[in-house]
């Protein structure tokens, strides 16, 4: 199984602080990179993962508050100042692009490599983005302006063909596929293999859904069916209940909440408030309802 993994960049919330960056993460399939939000410092953080940059192609922002967009510009003016020639994709709410129209005309002139930007509707649940393994679709998420998450989907792979009846058969590397595809193989004696002997099935499909800055949805588990992980902001604990409704943000046990309905099998959440210099207070909350959650921390990694 090809890795699927979750870079985390920066997980604090508005103020960065010296123990926490801002919201930034990378999913990584496949070799290819993508980077959700991109708040102040990733750039610096991306350094420090030592991920490509040539290997990012597409950023996601989750809605225009600072601390998830407040870095882009930078990142956009560093590439080219690396020497980048192949497109840059940015999805993000449609008011994103005139602004970033206005900060390139004025700090990036000379780019070699093209920003293409796309307007993202936080208010659908859609897939805005394909190709041979993934797709990436929006979720919808109610914050003080307008927000949604992203759900990274991994495609169906083909079964595995067995080894040992590649050996057994002689099958030349050529049928290989048209085996993996369903078809059954014929001996030279014209014996008929049946494609159920020859395969075992393949890996189930792995999902990661990222749900950025909301206040708790009780029906937004409907739209995560098949979430293997899931990160949920959880700013708060239930002590500043009030702070998370007034903000439209989450508490840990709303994440937690969220991950139980979903049937997901891991939580990682983030985005914590500077009130709290021990995190241990919002893991314990969250693992009260649901016990597999962890806490997004700078460079940790973990695998969807």
């Amino acid at each position: 199984m090809l890795p699927f993994r979750v870079h985390i960049l920066g997980c604090g919330s508005a103020t960065p602080t010296l123990r926490h960056f801002a919201s930034s993460q990378v999913v990584e399939l496949k070799g290819k990179l993508f980077m959700i939000d991109c708040g102040e410092g990733t750039q610096i953080q991306l350094r420090r993962s030592k991920l490509c940059f040539n290997n990012l192609h597409h950023i996601f922002i989750t809605h225009l508050h600072g601390d998830h967009c407040f870095g882009l510009i930078g990142l956009i003016s560093s590439l080219g100042l690396l020497g980048r020639t192949q497109p840059l994709h940015v999805y993000a709410p449609k008011e994103l692009g005139p602004m970033l129209d206005a900060q390139m005309q004025l700090f990036c002139q000379g780019l070699e490599y093209e920003v293409e930007f796309h307007a993202v509707d936080t208010t659908k649940n859609i897939i805005i983005y394909e190709d041979r393994s993934l797709t990436v679709e929006t979720v919808p998420l109610e914050h003080r302006v307008p927000c949604c998450g992203y759900l990274f989907r991994e495609k169906p792979a083909l079964p595995h063909i067995r080894r040992e009846m590649i050996d057994l058969y002689h099958i030349p590397v050529s049928h290989i596929n048209n085996i993996k595809s369903g078809q059954d193989w014929i001996t030279d004696e014209g014996n008929v293999i049946p494609n159920s002997r020859l395969t075992r099935p393949a890996d189930s499909p792995r999902c990661y859904a990222y749900c950025s800055d909301t206040k708790y949805i009780p029906t937004l588990h409907c739209l995560l069916g098949g979430v293997t992980t899931l990160y949920h902001e959880s700013t708060y604990a239930d002590d500043y209940r009030d702070h998370a409704d007034t903000y439209c943000h989450s508490t840990a046990s709303d994440a937690a909440k969220v991950a139980r309905d979903a049937g997901v099998k891991q939580l990682i959440i983030g985005h914590f408030s500077k009130r709290y210099q021990d995190e241990t207070v919002l893991l314990k909350e969250a693992q009260k309802i649901f016990p597999n959650t962890h806490l997004a921390d700078e460079m940790a990694v973990f695998d969807v």
